[in-house]
């Protein structure tokens, strides 16, 4: 026999030997922390492993159930209206003052008149 034909009986031989004992072994899971996800080129174009890449972003804890979180409408309801950036009517008419409901314009004291620096 040539060496040609050892080299490929030997390669099937490998492939019929290890092949089955790694698809057990993969199936089994015992191979989930591989370090590395294999990319393909075809055509010059790269693939990434997207299912290799799912499974190592994944959560540690997929299987555990989860409590629903809290909606937000529920934290917004407790809040008060200044904190919600709302319309408060202790707070508005406080900054305008006795001219709440009559002016657009908020109270001011009244202008002091300024003294001359030089007498007359």
């Amino acid at each position: 026999m040539s060496n040609k034909t050892i080299a490929a009986l030997l390669f099937f031989s490998y492939a019929c030997v290890a092949l089955p004992a790694r698809s057990a072994e993969l199936e089994s899971g015992a191979n989930n922390n591989a370090p590395s996800c294999v990319d393909v080129v075809v055509n010059g174009e790269r693939i990434p492993a997207y299912d290799c890449l799912t499974q190592k972003l994944m959560p540690k804890d997929a299987g555990k159930t989860q409590p629903l979180p809290e909606m937000t409408s529920q934290t917004i309801v407790g809040k008060p209206s200044n904190q919600l950036g709302l319309f408060n009517y202790t707070a508005t008419s406080n900054r305008m003052g006795n001219t709440f409901g009559t002016s657009v314009y908020p109270q001011r004291p009244p202008a002091t008149p300024v003294a001359p620096v030089l007498p007359r």
